[in-house]
């Protein structure tokens, strides 16, 4: 599988582009919106986009969704149904951070623990991991030792958990229990920022290395 970080929106969100290398067929993981910059690279690798995928729920990572469904008529899977809370306040979302208007939507397929996705000959492992928002999920290739785990972790930090319906012990649970056990040598593509492995995480970020949460026990 090959893998594409492309930033977008003010927030600089990492929206990704998987292409499955046997079939050139593909999925947009969170696009948040300048959807200019996604549809080019789309077009340079050649890409038949075949779903979109979502971590969750705020805006940065899915403004842009609706549209890019639209346009390649293509389903949206996930988040996990709790993500409702988010996604139906999406539009009130837009106008208060100044982006444009946006359409409201429903994914086409909810998500849960241990469900898989398939993007060409790709599979992908999905986890949910809320504490962030209530609904996230990550996205996990046992192939490729890469996971997309939207604004769960990022290198050096964790979440942001003071949002409505956020909580700490969850996010810090979900990244022990979900995300640690997949291995050290995962890479992850953070919802924002450079990307990172779970073992440099866990020797290193103040949140939530094995040393931090050692102590915190």
């Amino acid at each position: 599988m090959k893998s594409i970080v492309i930033p977008v929106t003010q927030f600089a969100q990492n929206c990704s582009v998987l292409i499955c290398e046997h079939t050139g067929r593909g999925a947009v993981v969170d696009p948040g919106g300048d959807l200019d910059l996604i549809e080019a690279e789309l077009a340079r690798q050649g890409v038949a986009l075949e779903k979109i995928l979502l971590t969750h729920g705020h805006l940065d990572h899915c403004a842009g969704t609706h549209e890019l469904a639209v346009r390649h008529g293509v389903p949206i899977e996930g988040p996990q149904r709790d993500e409702a809370f988010w996604i139906d306040q999406l539009v009130m979302q837009a106008r208060m951070f100044g982006f444009p208007p946006v359409e409201p939507f429903a994914p086409d397929r909810w998500l849960e623990d241990g469900d898989t996705v398939q993007v060409g000959k790709v599979k992908l492992d999905v986890r949910h991991c809320p504490g962030h928002t209530p609904g996230h999920v990550i996205f996990f290739s046992a192939a490729d030792r890469l996971a997309l785990v939207g604004d769960v972790l990022f290198a050096g930090s964790i979440g942001r958990t003071d949002f409505p319906r956020g909580n700490h012990a969850q996010l810090i649970a979900s990244i022990r229990d979900k995300l640690w056990p997949l291995g050290d040598d995962v890479r992850f593509v953070p919802g924002h920022g450079p990307m990172s492995t779970f073992g440099a995480e866990r020797a290193t970020n103040p949140y939530v290395s094995d040393r931090a949460l050692g102590s915190a026990a």
